[in-house]
């Protein structure tokens, strides 16, 4: 038994229906047989999903790469975000796997209930939605910083994130991916561009006098402040299983993880290398706002349908859990009654509302993002991988024999769970003096302010 479960982890070669997908996927797959139905969700080739990734998880993030190498030196940073890029690519592996052997795994909350029972569940999708909205939250920060400075700062802050926010939410009302899947092209043409056109700009406009270090030495906190900026930038695995559960053939998710990582790790490294050179180290977070104020303005200016979109892919993901959750196996989820869209409208409006009242509300949001990444991001992106793996080669397998005997692997996995968990802890207590040393410097502003 252990053998097959060896050789069904490293190449899935079950036997396929016309569907494409392996066979009895679509008995166990939360969407079930779609023959007949209304509203169909697994429509997506790999390709789309590829692109769904990249405009997730490529996005503002990445603004602060540049900064991170300032902190720590060009030669370090680079290599950690390099370093992390590949690492993520394993994680991603790892969760793709799962997924195939559970197809019944709709999001985090379902992993959560295979490893921990209901418990389980309910944290991590309590955790799925909290990090979504968060991040939902963030790009509407960015669109705010992206109009401000369009518009030369002539309105309130809070006006400028309430005029983003309409389109995200409505960008947010398909009910299923394939609806967000190609205003998603642009999204992804925006950010690369948005990042040549910073990386010109930076060039035709260097910092005068500017410092460039190989590497600098720094505290702990000052660190790992920096190294969480790469970290979360690779944020986005929460949404895989999500994303997985509406392909036309699941089997194929790792061709778009593969694309997604191979595009975010040469992206990240050349963008952040690069404007960290001619900007130095004085570069800000997000690093446009470093730019000459033409250039920075046209940055920002084709960079807004990626924070549009990654934000509205946030929401409605936060969204679609819920009420997958709350119609699983009902008409609902597949015809279109008016419960049914009823409550999509609704929770997608409380999403995107939450999201909007945490951004324009709490003064130190920014570092709740921060929490929140690590609380929950940490463990999404890479600690909970590890888990999987050990979770399925031990019940799957013969226990802890199957555990010595691929000794590599399991030493891998572990490892990963470790990494997961000092992300974590550590993310967290940077974040917390962050939030301290705010307060005590007076950099905290009022909620709701302008």
């Amino acid at each position: 038994m252990d053998d097959k479960y060896v050789e069904e982890y490293s190449n899935d070669s079950r036997p396929v229906y016309n569907s494409g997908r392996p066979a009895n996927y679509d008995n166990e797959d939360v969407f079930g047989h779609e023959e007949g139905h209304d509203i169909k969700y697994k429509t997506l080739s790999w390709q789309l999903v590829a692109v769904l990734m990249i405009a997730e998880i490529v996005s503002n993030g990445m603004l602060s790469l540049p900064s991170s190498l300032a902190v720590v030196g060009i030669v370090p940073g680079t290599i950690i975000i390099v370093f992390l890029g590949v690492f993520a690519t394993y994680t991603s592996w790892l969760l793709v796997k799962f997924k195939m052997r559970h197809p019944e795994v709709h999001n985090m909350g379902d992993a959560g209930y295979i490893l921990f029972g209901p418990f389980g569940r309910e944290l991590l999708a309590f955790g799925t939605v909290v990090f979504a909205v968060f991040a939902t939250g963030g790009q509407l920060l960015a669109g705010q910083i992206a109009l401000a400075s369009l518009s030369n700062n002539k309105l309130c802050l809070m006006l400028y994130t309430g005029i983003f926010a309409i389109p995200t939410l409505l960008c947010s009302l398909p009910r299923t991916l394939d609806g967000l899947s190609w205003i998603s092209i642009p999204s992804v043409l925006s950010i690369a561009i948005a990042g040549i056109v910073g990386m010109v700009g930076a060039g035709l406009h260097p910092t005068p006098g500017k410092t460039i270090d190989i590497v600098v030495p720094s505290t702990f906190y000052e660190a790992f402040i920096s190294i969480t900026n790469p970290v979360f930038a690779y944020a986005g695995h929460f949404m895989f299983f999500v994303m997985v559960s509406e392909m036309k053939r699941p089997q194929d998710a790792m061709k778009a993880a593969y694309t997604l990582q191979g595009f975010a790790t040469v992206f990240y490294a050349v963008f952040a290398a690069v404007t960290y050179v001619y900007l130095g180290s004085t570069v800000a977070s997000p690093s446009f706002s470093s730019l000459e104020i033409t250039w920075q303005k046209v940055a920002y200016g084709i960079a807004l349908p990626n924070f549009l979109i990654a934000g509205s892919l946030y929401a409605h993901t936060a969204s679609k859990l819920m009420f997958v959750r709350i119609f699983r196996k009902s008409r609902h989820l597949h015809s279109h009654t008016v419960l049914g869209w009823g409550t999509w409208v609704l929770l997608v409006f409380i999403m995107n509302a939450a999201a909007f009242v945490l951004a324009v509300g709490v003064p130190i949001f920014n570092y709740l993002i921060g929490i929140a990444a690590s609380l929950f991001a940490a463990w999404f992106t890479y600690g909970l991988a590890g888990m999987f793996f050990l979770h399925d080669s031990y019940v799957d397998g013969d226990g802890v024999r199957t555990w010595r005997r691929k000794w590599f692997q399991t030493t891998l996995a572990m490892a990963t769970v470790v990494a997961g968990a000092f992300i974590c802890i550590a993310g967290m207590y940077v974040t917390v003096k962050a939030i301290v040393v705010a307060y005590q410097s007076g950099a905290v502003a009022s909620p709701f302010a302008c």
